[in-house]
C-alpha cells in the first residue's frame, strides 16, 4: 500500500503549523488509477494544489474526506498499486 500525501515541494516555505483543505476529490474509493492521474484538489495558504497518483493502482481508501484538513507527511489516502 502506498499512502498518498501533497509533495514536500509544497510545503516549502510554509509554517510547520500550518494545515491543508482537501477541497475536492477527483477519484471515489476502489476507482482505477495511472500514475500521475490527478486525485485531488488541495488548498494550502490559499494556493490550489493539486495531487497525483504516484503510481497505477486502484483507491483503496479515502482517509481525509473533502472539506477536511491535513498536517504535513499525512496520507489522505491509501494506493494499492499493481503488481
Amino acid at each position: 500500500m502506498i499512502g498518498i500525501t501533497l509533495s514536500p515541494d509544497a510545503w516549502k516555505d510554509v509554517d510547520s503549523a500550518t494545515e491543508a483543505l482537501v477541497d475536492k476529490w477527483l477519484v471515489a474509493e476502489g476507482d482505477s488509477v495511472r500514475a500521475s492521474q490527478p486525485l485531488a484538489n488541495v488548498v494550502l495558504v490559499k494556493t490550489n494544489q493539486e495531487i497525483v497518483a504516484p503510481a497505477d493502482g486502484r483507491i483503496e481508501k479515502i482517509l481525509v474526506p473533502a472539506g477536511e484538513t491535513f498536517a504535513q507527511g499525512k496520507p489522505i489516502a491509501m494506493l494499492k498499486g499493481l503488481p
